[in-house]
């Protein structure tokens, strides 16, 4: 399973915010950031501030990818 965090991307382009700006007003340790760029996880903390400054909940920064599809019965 994977993390996508395109959403979040495309959230900070349509509202002209960059990511350090993120970064600043969230209070996310450059390491971190690092790993959200690179589709790693990252805590529910983080994730929940930075849902807090764009005001938006969890599914609008982020998308759950599966593995394999799975095969219903």
């Amino acid at each position: 399973m994977a993390i996508s965090y395109n959403k979040l991307w495309k959230l900070l382009i349509d509202r002209k915010i960059s990511a350090a700006e993120l970064r600043k007003q969230a209070d996310i340790a450059p390491n971190t950031m690092t790993r959200i760029r690179k589709e790693q996880e990252v805590t529910m903390q983080v994730l929940c501030r930075i849902c807090a400054v764009l005001d938006v909940d969890f599914g609008d920064i982020i998308e759950f990818i599966p593995d394999e599809p799975h095969i219903k019965k």
